[in-house]
């Protein structure tokens, strides 16, 4: 990529961590969040077609684990513009060496970090701050009927979510999901 942008591979390397260079003077700063010919020469080659964003007004807010089946699977590029997430991305493309794994990152406004997500990945985060904002791109639409999820507190998983789970605030949907290993329609 650039040289405004530095970009890791996370434990799972299809899982990609990227910070912008930020340009600061006395009026604050200045950043590319996202620059497509620097993301396709850097063999991120995505058509983002739609942009998110969530407010979550108490810490402990946990979303997820979500993903979308074929034919409207995403790729995500999540981002917080205020406060900061835990953020998840578990591997759920069988025969992939890291199936059933997962790689996390704190996220936040201040330090300006992106996680890039892949298709075959479930997503979630939980925020770390009252009042914190997500902003993510997709590269496809949503659809309810590729809708699916996995519960977020799976012991199978071993995620160590920072908060406790009698301080977690999930949606009705969310926690109806099932665990992983009864999860349908994962990535082939």
């Amino acid at each position: 990529m650039n040289n405004a942008t530095e970009i890791a591979s996370l434990s799972i390397p299809d899982v990609k961590l990227l910070t912008p260079r930020r340009f600061r003077d006395e009026r604050g700063f200045f950043c590319e969040t996202y620059r497509k010919k620097d993301f396709s020469d850097a063999g991120l080659v995505f058509d983002f077609v739609q942009d998110n964003h969530s407010l979550s007004m108490q810490r402990g807010t946990v979303r997820g684990l979500h993903y979308q089946i074929p034919p409207h699977a995403q790729t995500k590029l999540v981002r917080v513009i205020r406060g900061a997430i835990f953020d998840v991305a578990v591997d759920i493309r069988r025969g992939s060496p890291t199936f059933g794994q997962h790689v996390s990152a704190t996220l936040s406004a201040e330090a300006g970090s992106q996680i890039l997500i892949p298709r075959g990945f479930a997503h979630g985060f939980c925020t770390l701050e009252a009042n914190t904002e997500v902003i993510y791109k997709v590269d496809d639409y949503w659809s309810q009927p590729c809708e699916r999820g996995i519960l977020w507190s799976d012991p199978q998983l071993r995620i160590a979510w920072p908060v406790p789970p009698a301080e977690t605030r999930l949606s009705k949907k969310d926690l109806a999901y099932p665990l992983f290993s009864q999860a349908v329609d994962l990535f082939e």
